[in-house]
Parts: structure tokens; sequence; C-alpha cells
């Protein structure tokens, strides 16, 4: 997926949603295309919402190389792209838009990169046959995970979430990614019992977590996707325990990646990519990328 429209002179690429002020995909972006040598190239923040997209994404000029998408955006990229990565039509949603050098737009899920990238660099997670995963929520980023830990070769998986109800689009993802999904009520689950799954990613605010999470800490990868504030309860305790830990922050850095290759159609810069993201968050992570 390295293709980029053949558009002479100075890009164009940002990330779209709402709120957007607070979002660090520019340093990483801006920091590809220094260390890529493209000069002239910009990326930029757009306040915008779902209902906003496509008639923003049409104003677009011919420099644009590409969009990234956050929240609330990501299922309305998905349904106007003119193409669609199988990955991204897995999860329900897409994090990345890219012009196609034909004309319309294609739209792909780096997040699922995220993840898989996230738990091997710094969660250091090699699959075994029989492996459980556990998932905590069941929102968009829950769905990334499952497509995520079905491309790393985990066949089941438990989705523990406060609605059953409400987890049929992360249940809709994890059946499309060939995945058996446990749906658990999370009044009703023993936490305990989950402590036995190989691997663990959390999606929910810390404060739900906290009453689990000297049991949660005890399975042997975590990928807590929250990472402000930092250090969050969850990540302590799988500190203390010597475990190992992977973060939204981990996340964020590998989704980038391949963005940035399909926006440029270069390989990503990865190490300059992360040495950026380590300065902009005060060197509060190592983020590992091998």
């Amino acid at each position: 997926m390295l293709a980029v429209s053949a558009e002479p002179g100075p890009r164009k690429a940002g990330v779209l949603g709402r709120p957007i002020g607070h979002s660090l995909s520019p340093v990483l972006h801006e920091a590809a295309f220094h260390a890529l040598g493209l000069d002239g190239w910009t990326y930029e923040r757009i306040e915008a919402g779902a209902e906003e997209l496509p008639g923003l994404v049409n104003g677009l000029g011919p420099e644009w190389a590409g969009c990234s998408v956050t929240m609330p955006g990501k299922r309305a990229a998905l349904e106007y792209a003119d193409e669609v990565t199988p990955r991204a039509a897995a999860v329900g949603a897409a994090n990345t838009l890219v012009r196609r050098a034909g004309g319309g737009w294609r739209a792909d899920c780096t997040d699922v990169e995220g993840v898989t990238g996230a738990l091997r660099a710094a969660g250091g997670y090699t699959p075994s046959t029989g492996d459980v995963a556990v998932v905590l929520g069941a929102g968009g980023t829950a769905a990334a995970a499952v497509v995520g830990l079905a491309d790393l070769g985990v066949r089941q998986v438990r989705l523990v979430v406060r609605e059953p109800a409400r987890a049929v689009e992360t249940v809709d993802a994890a059946k499309r990614a060939a995945l058996d999904v446990e749906v658990l009520r999370w009044s009703e689950v023993d936490f305990a019992e989950l402590a036995t799954a190989a691997v663990l990613v959390n999606t929910v605010p810390p404060d739900a977590v906290l009453p689990h999470v000297e049991r949660l800490a005890g399975i042997g990868c975590v990928l807590d996707v929250i990472y402000h504030p930092w250090p969050t309860p969850l990540a302590e305790a799988v500190g203390a325990r010597g475990g190992r830990l992977a973060t939204g922050l981990d996340m964020l850095l590998h989704q980038a990646f391949g963005q940035a290759e399909q926006f440029t159609g270069l390989p990503a810069p990865r190490e300059a990519m992360r040495e950026a993201l380590r300065v902009a968050t005060g060197g509060i992570l190592p983020l590992p990328i091998s």
C-alpha cells in the first residue's frame, strides 16, 4: 500500500476529528515528512464531526495526499470512501483516507497495526495455540483490538462490557475476523477467572478497572490504551509485578507508521517518528519499535 497519487510539488495531510486540539498526529507526521526530506509537506488539525466529514473531504484540493481520522468520524470515513481495505471492512471503521491515483479515496484502518505493533514491540507478545484474549469495553478501539488480535493469531476472545446489547458492532467485528467471541456482563464476570487469559486489552477508563487491577495485572501481556493521565492504576499494577505492558501511546505510534507510508509512498522513518513522540510526551514511555 505504498502507492500515492502523482500530484507534483508539496502535499498536504491532516487529522480530522472533534475535539482535535489534543491530537499528537501532527507531531508524528511532521517528523516523518522532515526525516523523508519532503520539504513543503504539511500536516494540520481540522475540527470536523462525522456529519461534516464527507463535505469537508469533497472540498480538499488535489494537493491533499490523505487524512488521518479520529473520533467521531471513523465510521463516516468508511462509508465515504470509494475503496475499502479488508481490515477496515472487518473493523467497521476507518482511521485513514488516502487519495487514489485514479481519483476518489481509499479507506483503511491502521489502528489494527497499532494494536499488533504495540503488543509485539512493547508487550513482547507472541501468541501460542489456544491463547484466549480478554477485551474490556466495546467501543471503536475494541473493534480494532479484536481484529488486531485475530491478525496476531488469537482465535478466542472474551469481551467484557457493561451492557451486552451495546456490544453488537464489536462482536460483529470479531466474527468478521473469524474469532470465537464470548460476551460477558461486567457486573457478573469473575475477574479472577479472567486472569488466566494470555493477553488483555483494556479500552475503558481507569476508574472502571481500579477495583480489579490486581487480578488483571496477572495476565501475561497487557495493552492499556489509556495513556493520560499516566501511569494508570492498571499500568502501575502490571509494573509492580514485572509484567509486560503496552500502551495507547505505543498504539498511536505504530498506527502512524502505516499512515505515513500510505500518504507518502515511502517507508516510514520509524526512529524519527518515535523520537518525536517521546519528546512531545516528556519521555514518559520507552516506545520500543522492535
